[in-house]
């Protein structure tokens, strides 16, 4: 078992019986040790001692390296569904045909989500939607990029779920079986599997709570006075809550010192001037005419000289009993700052130069920051080194430690001016030139409350690794279910931001395999796209056949997107539906146009079945491998999507979609595509259903249609024009309705087309596109052709994009050569061409030379580039 099992006074985990829970720790401990070797061979170990990485770990249910027990929890694991099954809260039958599409809105403010902050988390009632759907009690989850461990969270509440949230979620839906899921929990970074490990092993509150505020009294009662306030005028003695330090700046004019906080501060509005004047010469500054003003200091720390941001303390804010108090510093304080800065840590600090980064330039430049330790006041690095010495070697007291080490006692906490909570700037590493040096005692009390309260909702344990995604120590088809909150292009550079709080573990993230675009870490948005494939390739290797995926999305960029989903097909998962996870219902525009992509969006994705890939093998170089994909897709998407009173157009059953697909599908897997579009929009019709310009088997029209007449309220696909093939579509969908003269379509095509193209897209006339694609009747009205006519159309048609083909082909090709503009449909049916004929090195070669923005933007381009790239 996974949780711990009495047998008397006896622990029982994974078949072995323990007297007590230290022993279980040490032995499992030891075994770790032996492992070492082994495990330092895989990708993503961790940079740290063998001793720091042992001493953080809680074997095995959790290690601060690549789990080795992983395969023995999934074994236990499937013998328990057994019992579950015996039980009556399984099915040996059970199989999920659809994606999940309900809407999800859930809010932030949960214990257990607030309790600790990191740069990104799903909250996991959310998640729970999603288990829920996929999966049925005792079905194993899996996260590579777990984060602080929101998906083993949401796998154990499937088990116990509050009243509150379990009548929620069967309010919105009557399909729930309730019941634990077994999760594994993964992620590169070790800050986050210490606050994953916290919240996905059962803990001992009553016993953490005892021990944390015996250490916190102890200390206080011993080192209190350093944040002791003096009586001044009336006011009187106290203890600091928080003392603001300002910069002090140059007017570039004179030359005079400026201290930030006293001349560019409005106090009675609380907010800082956008002007003020320079007390010397009386000019009229900003911060764009005032430089910061550096000066060398003694580190008697590091034992050398700095440069650094002069700063000097200005105001304090101190309680009194049960009252606030606040005024400008005085004397005393200055005095009692002069003698700490003497004041050594007597244990261990976070004392390593900072290194180069993206989120590590501002410090650096702006603040003279070169150590580690220069983050924090010398007040605050003594108290932190003191706890860190009685906290380490205990899990929940090293959550409470890290819960304030980084974003709530350091220099990177902002002073708000008095509006709102000080705080650090989310996703950043960035010295404000106000920042609040707050008291460590009363941080860590106000801590307390809010870590043992998360910690006594926490019901279950799961399983904890650190890892590298792109190979996992698990066993081929053995997961029931994946849900995924991966990193995206250069949104958050996780290992830069958690150099602060992994520094004082002394177990730092191996940032090798760190799927993200840096510079510093010289990775482009190829290399991103590289590494998230092998994740994939990983994920789809092991989930078991004819199981789903969710990846949560959450980048504005094009590129970003397109290489998320290239990723997730080349692995051999088949897109479902996408949609967003706030819930406002996205249209056409926001989830099949990469450039309009404005909301963290759900990406839901299925590995195909064992019965589909043996009938598809069997048949995957004719026409009836095509209609087989189709089919068994059509299968897995929503039949329906009830949006308020309304139902919504689903674009996954669009025969743009489908067809681009198809294409990911066949060139995943080497295979020449048997089919173009117009062959491919004629066989749908011959063989599917179409409604609202989607297609269904004849099963799913039905419960298409009833639905529909019970919600009539229905909202049509909207189709955002952003290139050639949306165009097409565009005009498609207004001749449908009847035939219309170019007059007619000429202040639609100029309303909807203007300033949405893409760099360096070269979108041909209105009446080109119309020439190529559709007929003119007597009347000059346009109107659709027939389908054989159709199908003549698109030879000629491909006949002309592949000629202007061939001229990228010869620019391409040229020394030096450089394609500042092209037509992406031009592109497509050449690259496709191309692949056809297994010209693999043409494919880069031109693409090397288009605009980079095209490639990366169009799915299909990059689907046959990258394809392309691993063959030449």
């Amino acid at each position: 078992m996974i949780s711990n099992t009495d047998k008397g006074n006896k622990v029982v985990v994974l078949g072995k019986e323990f007297n007590s829970e230290e022993e279980r720790r040490s032995y499992f401990r030891e075994e770790l040790r032996k492992k070492l070797p082994e495990l330092k061979q895989m990708e993503g170990f961790p940079i740290g001692e063998d001793e720091d990485i042992i001493n953080l770990s809680d074997p095995p249910f959790y290690t601060a390296c690549p789990n080795p027990w992983l395969n023995d929890f999934i074994a236990e694991w499937e013998e328990e569904k057994k019992e579950v099954e015996k039980k009556g809260l399984r099915k040996t039958d059970f199989e999920v045909s659809e994606p999940y599409t309900a809407d999800v809105s859930e809010g932030k403010n949960n214990p257990i989500y607030n309790a600790h902050s990191y740069h990104t988390k799903v909250p996991h009632p959310a998640i729970m939607r999603y288990i829920l759907h996929y999966t049925q009690p005792g079905d194993i989850v899996f996260d590579g990029f777990a984060g602080t461990g929101m998906t083993g969270v949401a796998a154990s509440m499937c088990g116990n779920p509050s009243d509150d949230l379990k009548y929620k979620i069967e309010r919105e839906t009557s399909k729930v079986v309730w019941g634990k899921r077994n999760a594994i929990c993964s992620d590169l970074s070790p800050i986050a599997s210490v606050i994953c490990s916290n919240y996905n092993i059962e803990n001992n509150t009553s016993f953490f709570l005892d021990k944390s505020i015996s250490i916190v009294e102890d200390l206080e009662e011993k080192y209190g006075w350093i944040y002791k306030v003096e009586s001044f005028e009336g006011l009187p003695e106290g203890v600091i809550n928080y003392l603001v330090w300002s910069d002090v700046m140059v007017c570039n004019n004179c030359l005079n010192e400026i201290i930030f906080f006293n001349e560019a501060v409005d106090k009675k509005n609380k907010k800082v001037k956008s002007s003020f004047s320079c007390s010397n010469c009386h000019l009229d500054l900003s911060k764009k005419n005032i430089s910061q003003n550096f000066e060398t200091v003694f580190d008697n720390l590091s034992n050398e000289l700095k440069q650094v941001t002069k700063q000097v303390p200005v105001f304090v804010n101190y309680s009194s009993g049960k009252k606030r108090f606040e005024r400008l510093v005085q004397k005393s304080d200055l005095d009692l700052i002069d003698n700490l800065q003497n004041l050594k840590p007597k244990y261990f600090f976070p004392k390593s130069i900072l290194i180069d980064g993206f989120n590590t330039s501002q410090p650096k430049k702006s603040h003279g920051i070169k150590h580690l330790h220069d983050f924090y006041t010398r007040r605050n690095l003594f108290i932190l080194s003191e706890f860190w010495e009685r906290f380490k070697n205990d899990r929940n007291l090293v959550l409470l430690f890290t819960s304030i080490s980084s974003s709530l006692s350091s220099r990177l906490v902002r002073y708000n001016l008095g509006n709102r909570g000080n705080g650090m700037l989310n996703g950043t590493l960035y010295i404000s030139s106000l920042n609040a040096e707050t008291n460590v005692f009363k941080l860590l009390k106000g801590k307390l409350r809010d870590i043992s309260h998360a910690l006594s909702l926490i019901n279950s344990t799961q399983a904890t690794s650190i890892n590298s995604a792109t190979d996992l120590n698990i066993s081929s088809e053995s997961i029931d279910y994946i849900f995924t909150d991966p990193p995206f292009g250069g949104n958050i550079m996780y290992s830069e931001l958690n150099t602060l709080w992994e520094s004082w573990l002394k177990v730092k993230t191996n940032s090798l395999k760190e799927a993200i675009e840096n510079k510093f870490q010289k990775k482009s948005i190829l290399d991103y796209q590289e590494l998230m494939s092998k994740c994939f390739k990983e994920y789809f290797r092991i989930l078991k056949k004819g199981k789903w995926m969710t990846v949560e999305f959450s980048n504005t960029s094009a590129a970003v997107w397109n290489g998320i989903q290239i990723s997730i097909q080349n692995a051999g998962f088949v897109v479902a539906n996408i949609s967003s996870i706030d819930k406002k219902q996205g249209s056409f525009k926001a989830v099949t146009t990469v450039t309009a992509v404005k909301q963290d969006l759900v990406i839901s994705c299925y590995k195909p079945s064992s019965k589909f890939d043996q009938r598809f093998n069997q048949n995957k170089h004719i026409d009836v491998g095509v209609w087989d994909f189709v089919s068994e897709h059509l299968d897995h998407l929503p039949v329906h999507i009830t949006s308020g009173n309304s139902t919504t157009a689903i674009i996954e059953r669009s025969p743009k979609i489908l067809f681009d697909r198809l294409i990911a599908f066949y060139v995943q897997r080497g295979l020449p595509v048997p089919i173009d579009a117009s062959k491919f929009q004629l066989g749908l019709r011959e063989r599917f259903i179409e409604r609202d310009g989607m297609f269904f088997t004849n099963e799913q029209v039905q419960e298409y249609d009833r639905k529909k007449s019970e919600v009539p309220n229905f909202i049509q696909m909207s189709i955002f024009v952003g290139n050639e093939q949306d165009a097409i579509y565009w005009l498609r969908n207004l001749l449908e309705k009847n035939p219309k003269t170019e007059q007619d379509l000429h202040p639609l095509w100029m309303k909807e087309v203007a300033g949405n193209m893409r760099k360096g897209d070269s979108l041909p006339e209105m009446r080109t596109i119309l020439e190529e694609n559709f007929l003119k009747n007597d009347k000059g009205q346009w109107y659709l052709p027939d389908p054989e006519n159709e199908a003549d159309l698109e030879q000629l048609r491909t006949k002309r994009l592949l000629k202007q083909f061939e001229n990228y082909k010869s620019e391409a090709y040229k020394p030096k050569g450089k394609i500042k503009e092209a037509r992406v449909e031009s592109l497509r049916a050449g690259f496709k061409q191309c692949y056809q004929d297994k010209d693999f090195k043409t494919i880069v070669q031109v693409g090397d030379r288009i605009p980079n923005n095209l490639l990366m933007e169009d799915e299909v381009l990059l689907q046959f580039y990258d394809i392309a790239s691993s063959r030449v």
